[in-house]
Parts: C-alpha cells; sequence; structure tokens
C-alpha cells in the first residue's frame, strides 16, 4: 500500500498545517487538493480517498508488475502566501509517497520506504512568468553558479537512489 500527501515544504507552514488546510477547505467546499488521475495511472488497485484528507490519497499495486500513479494537485503554491507577499513567489509543496506493507493478525503495516519532491503550482499564466524571471535570474549568473542548477522538467520520476 501506498500513500500519497501534498505537504507544505517550509517548516513555518508545516507547524499550521491543518490550520491552512481548514482555511482552504472553507473557502473551496467540496474541493480536494490531492486526486489520483485514474486513467493516466498504471497498475494501481483499489485507490481510496478520505473525505476529511484533503490532501492525502492511498492505493494498493502490484510490486511485480509496472506501476505508475499520475496525480493532480488542485491547489496552487501562492493560496497560502500572504497576499502582500503573494504575487510569483508562492510556497512549495512536498509530494510524498510512503510505502508500507500490510501488517497480518491485525499487525500494523510495515514503512518499507518514502520519496518525496519539491513543487510549486502555479496557473499556466502565472507559471510562465515565473519560469521567465527564474531563468533570467539563472543567466545573470556567472557560468560556475549557473552549472549548480537544475533543468525544470515537465513532469517528476520518483525513482529509488541506490
Amino acid at each position: 500500500q501506498s500513500v500519497v500527501r501534498v505537504v507544505f515544504h517550509d517548516r513555518r507552514l508545516q507547524y499550521a498545517e491543518q490550520q491552512q488546510l481548514e482555511g482552504w477547505r472553507w473557502s473551496r467546499p467540496g474541493d480536494r487538493i490531492l486526486d489520483i488521475d485514474i486513467p493516466l495511472s498504471v497498475g494501481i488497485l483499489e485507490p481510496q480517498i478520505h473525505p476529511t484528507l484533503l490532501n492525502t490519497v492511498e492505493f494498493l499495486w502490484d510490486p511485480s508488475r509496472r506501476t505508475s500513479v499520475f496525480v493532480q494537485v488542485h491547489c496552487i503554491s501562492t493560496e497560502f502566501t500572504l497576499r502582500k507577499n503573494g504575487g510569483e513567489k508562492g510556497v512549495p509543496f512536498r509530494i510524498q509517497i510512503n510505502t508500507f506493507e500490510a501488517g497480518g493478525n491485525g499487525d500494523p503495516p510495515e514503512h518499507l520506504h518514502s520519496a518525496s519532491c519539491l513543487v510549486k503550482v502555479f496557473k499556466p499564466k502565472g507559471a510562465d512568468r515565473k519560469q521567465k524571471t527564474d531563468r533570467e535570474k539563472v543567466e545573470k549568473q556567472p557560468a560556475p553558479e549557473r552549472e549548480k542548477f537544475q533543468p525544470a522538467y515537465e513532469s517528476t520520476v520518483l525513482a529509488e537512489v541506490g
């Protein structure tokens, strides 16, 4: 079983996560922060969405088969910034996946693996503007400094590191 969550990356927001999520729920009744994109996902079984955990999804999968899960994040990074400091900045989220092996005879599940990646979610025009200003900042850096930055990608593959 794997559990996927969208959480705040910044420690300051982690302490107030429940209040932030409740505020989001109040402003967007009936909406979820995270969903599984079932048509694009492969090899997942029994996807589960908990009505009260807006930022969490769970699913089972067969480790002997190729499996991929596509998730949809339905909130944008600027929804959790102060209006005066909003704009392009936005807050970083962390997509976190924890995998467990089901425990037998009432035993708790055994933690097998965890992975995460940092993401910022913007509306298309905001994302284009953000990428442009980020690219311009990097281009102004001296060559040795530019080598420290990783290129941006359309999607992120979470892979186990040796």
